[in-house]
């Protein structure tokens, strides 16, 4: 499938003579992933009114992880300036837009190159993880604790698993888990722009009762400013290439890491709570999210502490938000305690209904959306044995 990033009305039309029937985009997270989704993509050709930057990032972040896929840029003039950025950037041609023969025949020589190496490059390095960020636009509503017990209840079902915590600043991941990390996200600036398997190995400390592997926030918050969000992409893209389920847990606000994250994530799960701010703040996150072409068919809300007798309904929630509840997460006195203990709940108390929840959600929100056989699928025992 080709695919065409423009916003313009009737581009289709227009470059069909020279690029054949074509997928219509209009932003950079969907190209990306519709790139993820369908391995067999092989041209990406980017309308000359996209951003330049916005369009050499996007190439940027494929080409390490497909550099099968040939991408041409359209602009509406020439110049070296233009020329000499989208190159450095991995676009095979720049062509003018007003030039449908041109553009047919780098189209031709694209698909002729590609043809000659995609033979070398499908192979362990190809992206096949899924990436599953969860975010919600205010402290306080339980989703680092969602993430902790999604990942260790993944890692429990026999799929590999690692857990990122992404607010650099004040990450609680590995004290959730009484975790003792002698490394952190921060490690992976030296590797930046190499970074591979085994030196994401080096970043991860392993979660023994649950077979978890986790990578933790730096211990010194004066080092979030010091990671790059280039970092957090090549952490991630790495990651999939090894991993079935990558989680990541966030800060509560639209930090660079976050929007990096987002950018590459298959599924989002946002967290609401029955308080107006959370609310509020999730409505809000929910529009910047539309406005940054995040796909709406990608995200999914869950309402954490959803028996709550707080004067709010999850009707309330759904009316308020405009989106459906996923799965609606009780209160519990048990999760607090688990916290305090560095248990997670699904391990702790896991005929709990708060574990139950937690469990429909990994389950049927996140590897029954992902084809996994959820009825079939082995578990681990207490300390980390499987069990039928």
């Amino acid at each position: 499938m080709n695919l065409l990033w423009d916003a313009e009305f009737g581009a289709e039309e227009r470059y069909r003579y020279a690029v054949g029937d074509v997928r219509v985009l209009g932003s950079a997270p969907l190209v990306y992933r519709h790139l993820e989704d369908d391995p067999d993509s092989e041209l990406v050709v980017i309308g000359p009114l996209v951003d330049l930057d916005q369009a050499c990032a996007l190439v940027e972040s494929v080409r390490a992880d497909r550099p099968e896929i040939g991408f041409i840029l359209l602009r509406p003039r020439l110049d070296v300036s233009t020329l000499g950025q989208a190159l450095r950037s991995g676009f095979r041609e720049v062509i003018a837009a007003d030039d449908n023969t041109a553009l047919a025949d780098a189209v031709r020589r694209s698909r002729e190159l590609t043809a000659k190496m995609v033979g070398h490059t499908k192979g362990p390095s190809h992206q096949v993880g899924r990436i599953v960020t969860v975010f919600s636009a205010k402290g306080g509503v339980g989703k680092t604790t969602l993430s902790t017990n999604i990942a260790t209840h993944l890692s429990e079902t026999g799929s590999r698993t690692l857990l990122v915590d992404y607010d650099l600043a004040f990450g609680d991941v590995g004290i959730s888990l009484q975790l003792f990390p002698t490394s952190s996200v921060y490690d992976a600036v030296a590797m930046a722009g190499h970074l591979d398997q085994q030196g994401l190995g080096s970043l991860v400390t392993h979660h023994e009762p649950s077979g978890l592997d986790v990578v933790c926030a730096p211990a010194d918050p004066g080092h979030a400013d010091r990671v790059p969000a280039t970092v957090a992409t090549e952490i991630l893209k790495v990651a999939a290439t090894s991993y079935e389920y990558i989680i990541v847990d966030t800060p509560p606000s639209f930090s660079e890491h976050v929007l990096a994250a987002v950018d590459v994530s298959s599924l989002l799960v946002l967290v609401a709570t029955l308080d107006i701010p959370a609310v509020k703040n999730l409505k809000i996150a929910l529009d910047t999210l539309d406005a940054i072409g995040s796909p709406r068919d990608a995200r999914i809300v869950v309402l954490n502490r959803a028996d709550a007798k707080v004067g709010l309904t999850a009707d309330d929630v759904v009316q308020a938000l405009g989106t459906p509840i996923a799965v609606s997460v009780p209160s519990s006195s048990t999760v607090p305690a688990s916290i305090n203990r560095g248990v997670p709940i699904v391990q702790d108390k896991p005929k709990e209904p708060v574990s139950a929840a937690i469990r429909t959600l990994a389950d049927v929100h996140i590897r029954g959306r992902f084809g996994a056989p959820v009825e079939q699928t082995q578990r681990r025992g207490l300390f980390g044995r499987r069990s039928g």
